[in-house]
């Protein structure tokens, strides 16, 4: 059964859909199946995997509310590899709409069950706000990566995303953990950034990835061109942070699995 994931974090800009367009080429380029879910109203996803978001027959938004199965929304991001369900603005209706709707934030969990084993991992972009759109990816997901930048008000950020994150956990999803914490647009010669990181690393143990992703322009130029970074520039520092983050999720899962045959 594949791995859901959602990238979530209630701040904005700190590069929860960059994690997810280049996390899930990366995982492709390591012969992964992967399905990338845009879930943001903003559609970013959408046109950072190369698809026209004022385009699309269908989207999430017809998915959640019943109009269309998953299947027929779906599309195929050719730089990325991997299957994407797209968004755009139609999604901000579904707020609403969702309100009235039965088992209401179980809405996508029940659209991936029939796709689940088809993938090894399904990725998922929360909007930046714990809307009922992000609490169905919670309510869906296996596990949580929370991408931050290493700056004060990103930890009093993280506080309510975590306390956000038990209560569903509490409330709805009971199997829903924190996958790991990731740095992102990580500059090391700033001492706030590797005081915050040291804080990091003491609250948060093992869950906080050993990978950073640092600030480089080719990660910022790629989604103009609708490809992740591995595709634009494959050399660049962006590109191998995020292989890198690949090789670990995937090796944190391998260990995962052992422990729980042992």
């Amino acid at each position: 059964m594949g791995k859901v994931i959602a990238i979530a974090n209630q701040k904005g800009g700190v590069a929860k859909t960059t994690t997810c367009i280049n996390l899930a080429a990366s995982l492709v380029a390591t012969r992964r199946h992967v399905l990338l879910i845009d879930l943001d109203p903003q559609g970013n996803a959408t046109t950072g995997s190369g698809v026209d978001k004022l385009q699309l027959e269908h989207s999430i938004y017809d998915v959640l509310i019943g109009e269309c199965n998953l299947l027929d929304a779906m599309q195929y991001s050719e730089h990325g590899g991997y299957q994407l369900l797209p968004a755009n603005r139609d999604l901000t209706a579904a707020e609403v709409e969702l309100l009235e709707l039965p088992a209401r934030e179980h809405r996508l969990r029940e659209a991936l069950a029939p796709v689940r084993d088809n993938y090894d991992y399904i990725l998922i972009d929360c909007p930046p706000s714990l809307s009922m759109l992000t609490v169905n990816a919670l309510t869906a997901a296996d596990g949580v990566i929370i991408p931050m930048q290493c700056e004060y008000y990103a930890l009093e950020g993280l506080s309510d995303l975590v306390a956000s994150i038990q209560r569903i956990s509490q409330a709805l999803n009971p199997g829903l953990r924190i996958e790991g914490l990731l740095r992102t647009m990580y500059d090391p010669r700033s001492s706030l950034t590797n005081d915050v990181s040291e804080q990091l690393r003491e609250h948060f143990g093992d869950r906080l990835y050993d990978t950073v992703i640092p600030r480089n322009i080719r990660l910022a130029e790629a989604p103009s061109h609708g490809m992740p970074a591995l595709v634009y520039d494959k050399q660049s520092k962006g590109a191998l942070a995020y292989l890198a983050l690949a090789g670990e999720l995937s090796r944190r899962q391998r260990s995962e699995a052992r422990k729980a045959r042992a």
